[in-house]
Formats: structure tokens, sequence, C-alpha cells
């Protein structure tokens, strides 16, 4: 491995330290990239791997922090200066909807637990992760970006009939396409704001608000902003939360999982 002489001052925060991530990072370094790895508490990489290339990747320039801890989110990492944040989704890292009322209901799930359950072996997780989620015909993702359309297209993968997004954003702001042709519906402009639940306790319903883009600010961007009077129910019986940071990629199992991400990484970087 060998670093970009031309560095371009980006940084990214990869989270893990198996294949996956170390392939996102080889792969960042050499495209200029200032690469912090964070290990995570109960997290080792394969012993072999992590001999083979730490001191390759230390002359490189590439960072090691050995725990990130369960307290850190996404949020955290951006708002620390990094520019992109790489998730190994064997991993629990999430942005939460802290405040909204519901989120503690069954059927309510996050999206890295999801997806891990769904795509991991179990026998390989902690004990109290082995169960898997009961998925329902009508899913709701709440959310936009990478993150969301693996669990959009995991949930139509595991036979949910009725799959939507449901974003605060525009639908200039994301790249469905992968998504709707499996079968994906999206809901722009629009913000939950309570789990609904039925008469057996499970959630039943996603209430919403509407949005609309307001005033440009002094950079010229328009956040989006509540409708008033707007409300409306999308009945679900699981809905997934997923982060709707831009500049969070997943990646799983496989290095080539993580150069792929590495370039769309590069890629989302060059264009900010």
């Amino acid at each position: 491995m060998q670093g970009d002489a031309n560095s371009s001052g980006r940084k990214v925060a990869v989270i893990g330290a198996g294949h996956v991530c170390l392939g996102c990072a080889d792969t960042l370094v050499q495209k200029g990239c200032q690469v912090t790895i964070y290990g995570i508490q109960n997290f080792k990489p394969a012993e072999d791997i992590w001999q083979e290339k730490r001191e390759e990747f230390e002359s490189a320039g590439v960072k090691f922090v050995p725990n990130i801890g369960h307290d850190k989110t996404v949020n955290d990492l951006l708002e620390e200066g990094f520019d992109a944040v790489f998730i190994d989704i064997g991993l629990e890292m999430d942005t939460k909807m802290k405040d909204t009322p519901g989120t503690d209901l069954s059927g309510v799930y996050e999206a890295t637990d999801f997806l891990i359950r769904a795509n991991a072996d179990l026998n390989r997780l902690p004990e109290d992760m082995r169960t898997p989620f009961e998925i329902g015909k009508r899913v709701v993702v709440i959310g936009g970006g990478n993150m969301a359309s693996d669990c959009l297209r995991t949930a139509l993968r595991l036979g949910s009939e009725d799959v939507t997004c449901l974003c605060n954003c525009t639908e200039n702001e994301l790249v469905t396409r992968m998504a709707r042709k499996e079968g994906a519906k999206y809901r722009f402009l629009t913000q939950p704001v309570k789990f609904i639940a039925g008469a057996d306790g499970k959630l039943a319903a996603v209430e919403c608000i509407e949005m609309k883009l307001g005033e440009p600010d002094a950079q010229g961007h328009q956040n989006p902003v509540p409708v008033e009077g707007s409300n409306f129910s999308v009945a679900a019986d699981t809905a997934i939360i997923s982060t709707t940071r831009d500049g969070v990629f997943t990646g799983r199992d496989y290095a080539g999982d993580g150069k792929k991400a590495a370039l769309a990484i590069d890629e989302y970087l060059n264009k900010k």
C-alpha cells in the first residue's frame, strides 16, 4: 500500500477492522484520503489480517483507534470533522430518533441491528442478538442514502410485499434506482413524527408530516420545514430507522465490498 503523495486532505472514519474495512481503507489511502480506523468494543479483526496489514497501514499514514465504544454515533464523527464514514454493517452505529414517540414499540428496529440479523450468521453474533427479527408485510424505512437502500432491498428479499422509504429530502438528493428496480417505493419530503401501536401493542402505523423546502440560507441551501396541519398516517407493521446523514456508507463481509464503497466515497468527496 502506498498513500497518494498529493493528499486530498479529506478525512474518512472507517468503523471496524475486518476484511471489508481494510479493503475500504486501502483504496481510500490510495485516493489520498486521511483514514482513521476505529475498533469497537468486543470486536476483534482476524488475527492474520491484522498482523500482516497493520504496520503497512500505519506506514501509509492510517491512524488506529482501538475502541470507539457504543455511545458514539455517526453524527458525532461527522461533527468531529470527518468528511465521510464507512461502517461495517456487522457493527452497531445508528443515528437514533430519540425524541420520537413509539420507538420502543415491537416492530420498530434500528438499521444496523436489522441488517446484522438479516445478513449475518446468527451463531456468530452475541447471544442477545441471535433471535431473528419478525419482519412484516408492510415495511417503512426511515431515512435516505446507502444504508436505507440496503434496508429496503433486504426487506424485499425477505418477502415483505409493501416496502416504502420515508425521507425528508427531495428526490434529486438520493440514488434510488437499485431499490426501486427491486420494488421499493419512496415518499419524499416526509418526516415521521410518531409510531402508533395497534390493539395488540405492536406497531400498526407511522404518523408523518409533509415537508417543504424553506427559504435559502446564506449558502443558498433550502432546508426542509414542516407543513402545518399536513399530518397523515402510513400503515406499517415494521419500521426500520436508518441514518439520514450524507457521507455515510456501509458494506459487509468482503474486501471487495470495501473497495467498491471506497470508490463511492471518493466520488462523493470529489463532488463536495
